[in-house]
């Protein structure tokens, strides 16, 4: 049986994603890996987990990596110069350290071209037949075509706490609910459980259900 693996956010705790990915019994050629966003900023050691997920792409065959509101920040800042003191107040500095800024300024920040290349070409959303995976959520009551991306990394309570069914299971981080238990109903699967404040990173896979947590 073909299965799922769905990762939540990891805001640089490279530690956490080491000990999942040694947990984890993925099939390297049938199994889909997800990466729920969130990769970077807060946590200690950004670019160490961009590494990671890049190595993890040449091991494994099929890798979804979605984009989540920080990587949207820091493409902001690096790329367009805006939202400076945004992405500074939500753990920006730390990510800027691990790329091994030496002064102040994005002028004085080399991001490798790999982690440039996988930074921009990140995914919005996934779906498959029964499930989608977004970063922060959906909009309740607008079809997948006409959501704005601003609520695809976002978006909170509005949609977490909505009985609307988007007639598929919709995985998503963002929002940490729980530092130890993922939100899971008919047709929510919240996996943020806030690796970066002390709680566990957590995986699902699916269909079977079965959380894995670090």
């Amino acid at each position: 049986m073909e299965k799922i693996f769905a990762i939540g956010d990891i805001h640089g705790c490279i530690s956490h994603l080491d000990n999942m990915m040694d947990t984890l019994d993925i099939n390297a050629e049938n199994d889909t890996l997800v990466f729920i966003g969130d990769y970077i900023d807060r946590g200690l050691d950004s670019k160490g987990v961009v590494n990671t997920i890049l190595d993890i792409r040449k091991r494994i065959k099929n890798v979804v990596c979605l984009l989540g509101n920080h990587e949207q920040m820091f493409l902001n800042y690096y790329l367009e110069g805006r939202d400076e003191d945004l992405f500074m107040h939500n753990g920006g500095t730390n990510t800027l350290v691990s790329y091994g800024i030496t002064g102040a300024g994005k002028k004085h920040l080399t991001v490798p071209d790999d982690h440039m290349e996988f930074f921009t070409t990140l995914q919005t959303f996934y779906s498959t037949d029964n499930y989608i995976f977004v970063h922060a959520g959906l909009r309740p009551g607008i079809p997948m075509e006409r959501q704005h991306l601003d609520d695809l990394l976002w978006i909170r309570h509005q949609f977490i706490n909505s009985p609307y069914d988007f007639g598929k299971i919709v995985v998503f981080g963002h929002t940490p609910l729980s530092f130890t238990t993922p939100l899971i109903n008919k047709n929510k699967i919240g996996l943020d459980t806030g690796a970066v404040y002390g709680g566990k990173l957590t995986c699902i896979e699916l269909p079977l259900m079965t959380i894995h947590q670090v």
